[in-house]
This record gives C-alpha cells, structure tokens and sequence, in this order.
C-alpha cells in the first residue's frame, strides 16, 4: 500500500511516523551522540520525545533535526565533525539489497542542506557521503546539484566508482527526475546518463533497482532514448544476462503497460496473431467483492506473449483506466491457453476509490487490445 509524506496507510490505525519515531528510536539516537563532549542526551530525548504528537513523518524528520542541532556546535565544520562522529557504524557491506538504513538517521543530511549548502558545499558533501552509508541521503544531495551543479557532479564523478554500494547508489537515486517525495532538480534529464551506464553493471540489486527506476522515470519523457541505453547495454554485456533481464523489464514497465511497441519488441514480445475471448462470471458485481475473469488466447503460431488487462472505471469526472499484469506466458499453435484471476473490487482503497456505474475490462496482449468484457459495478451491501 502506497504511503504518502504523513506515514499514514497500511491499515486502520497503524502510522509509518510512529513506527520510526517513537520513545525507544529517539533514545537510540540520544545514546549515540552521548559520546560527544556537552551533548546532553536527556536532555535531547525529553525534548524530542514531547514534540512528536501531531507530526508526520518527513515533519517528525525536521523536528529531530532541530532537537539535534540545539546540542551540537553552532559552527558547522565542527556540527558536521560531531555528527560523524557520532554516527553508527555503516550498513552491513555484505548485503546486496533492502538495506536501507534507519529514518532517524537521516538528521545529518538535513543539517546538511541547512547550515552547508550556502557557505561550506564541500564539507557538507563530505558529511553527505558519510551520513548515506548509514541512510539513504537522496533527499538531502538534491538541493546541491540545484545549487551547485558542476561541483555536487564533479563529486557524483567520484562516487560513481565508490567502494561502498550506498555511496553508488546515491549518485543513481539522488539524480532521479521523479524521486517520490523529493523535491524536484534543475538537472538536464541526460545528464546522469552517463552513470547509468557505468551503475546499470553494479553487482548489487540495490543499486541496479535505482538505475532501472531512474531509466522507468525517464522512459515517461524520452522513451526512444532509454531504449537505446538498454540496448547498447546489451550489446557491451558487461551484467550478467539474467540481471540485465531484470534491469530491462522494470525500467520498461510502463512502456509496457503504455503498449509502446519499442519496449515490447526489446523484452521479445512482438505482434503476432492472437485471438481472445473475455467472459466474467458476473456482469454485475458489487463493490466489496471480487470480478472473476476468464481469458482464453490461441494463436496459429508459437508466440511469447505479455498478457495484461484494463480495469475502465466510471467515476463523476469521467472514464478512467488502470492497467494490470495477469501472465507472461507462450503460446502454442492450436493449443487454447485459459487464464483466470479474481480481481478484488476493494471499496476501501487509498489509491483508487470506486464508483458504482458502467465499468469494462480490456484484454491486452503484447501491447494490443484484443478482447473486451462489460460489467456494471453496483454499491456495496449495506452493513
């Protein structure tokens, strides 16, 4: 479930904020910088703790930031000294993925942009470089290549070739055009190409998950020239195939679900001739409950195909379309293949709310509508 910059979602009642901001991660943060001469850890941690309530989450982030900075030196050379000082040693280097670090260490890359990036941008880089071998910091280098382009890129050139996987990962992530969250750069979108082709080789699927994230949110504005990155990419075969597989599939995903036929033709999903049948079970389901569909494909040829559909939503300010994956899958010539999914019509989600009306599914193959179903979505039963 997506959560927005509150850490709200995930269900009734429960909050990201107060998962990763609370008495016990605050009093982690407190013992950590106690070792700093005049930090007064109680001090600090009563502090925090009081001010929490009524915060989201990113708010929760500023609010430690400004607890953090009244105990450190005023000065920010020997601020950014403490802070690294104080840190925690870095993330496990052994591991490859889904080590993202801890919320609450993210303060140093906000007194980073704070108090470094006007007057002292290199010693704040330096912390900045410390600071993300702990917790991600591509928030917090965004503001530097607004303010400071060739100097934050000449240091982006270094970190590319970093012995750290964070560090890699930074220049990849930081330099994303559409960063959830993140404020936006003033970045020329071809610049960080040039590390894209360095990183998309990376032995770690954390850094080769941010390039293919970053090609995904290039390929909404320049489609054409992330396929010709992906296909060079190929062509140098300097990543293990099956990963440059993996690359390619996600940073073409919604080339996919766009049906671009440059993206298809790359993952080997051409046209070819395909007949399809669409049959719902129950042409008027209520919301709450769950639309079962029945696909059945055949093809006179052998045929790899990408098989998605499209939920047509009624809503007051007009149609809508979301797309979804249901198989990949090949086709055998004269052989049938039947495809069943329930799709959940779930009258409480956050990203999509639901409208009773006329509603359609579309069968897509390979990026070609060839097959559609109507049903009428009625109200959920009453309680």
């Amino acid at each position: 479930m997506a959560r927005g910059p509150d850490g709200k979602g995930g269900g009734a009642g429960f909050s990201l904020a107060d998962q990763l901001f609370n008495a016990q991660s605050i009093r982690d943060l407190a013992q950590q910088h106690a070792v700093l001469p005049g930090f007064e850890a109680g001090r600090f941690e009563a502090r925090a703790v009081q001010g929490l309530d009524g915060r989201g989450l990113l708010e929760r982030l500023d609010w430690l930031a400004n607890c953090m900075e009244a105990e450190l030196p005023r000065a920010f050379p020997a601020m950014a000294d403490a802070l690294e000082a104080a840190m925690p040693p870095p993330l496990d280097p052994t591991r490859s993925d889904d080590d993202f670090g801890r919320f609450i260490h993210a303060v140093p890359g906000i007194l980073a942009v704070r108090h470094g990036l006007e007057d002292h941008r290199d010693r704040a880089l330096d912390l900045l470089h410390a600071a993300t071998q702990r917790f991600s910091m591509e928030f917090y280098i965004r503001p530097f290549l607004n303010r400071w382009p060739d100097e934050t890129l000449k240091r982006l050139d270094r970190w590319v070739e970093d012995d750290n996987y964070h560090v890699r990962r930074l220049v990849s992530e930081g330099t994303r055009p559409r960063l959830p969250w993140a404020r936006g750069i003033t970045l020329p979108r071809v610049t960080p190409l040039r590390y894209l082709d360095a990183l998309h080789a990376d032995p770690t699927r954390y850094v080769t998950r941010s390039v293919a994230n970053h090609m995904n949110d290039l390929s909404k504005v320049m489609p054409e020239r992330v396929l010709t990155h992906l296909r060079a990419w190929q062509a140098q075969a300097r990543q293990q195939p099956r990963e440059l597989d993996w690359i390619t599939r996600h940073a073409l995903r919604t080339a996919v679900k766009r049906g671009e036929r440059g993206a298809l033709d790359l993952l080997g999903f051409r046209a070819g001739r395909v007949t399809a049948t669409a049959i719902l079970r129950d042409a008027a389901p209520r919301i709450g409950e769950a639309l079962r569909i029945d696909v059945t494909l055949t093809s006179p040829e052998k045929l790899p195909v990408m098989v998605d559909y499209r939920l047509r939503f009624h809503r007051p300010s007009g149609p809508a379309e979301k797309v979804f994956k249901l198989k990949t899958a090949t086709l055998q010539p004269g052989a049938p293949l039947t495809l069943t999914k329930s799709h959940a019509l779930k009258g409480d989600a956050t990203t999509f709310r639901l409208h009773p009306g006329p509603h359609a599914v579309i069968v897509q193959v390979n990026g070609l509508d060839v097959a559609e179903a109507s049903f009428d979505l009625r109200p959920a039963r009453p309680a």
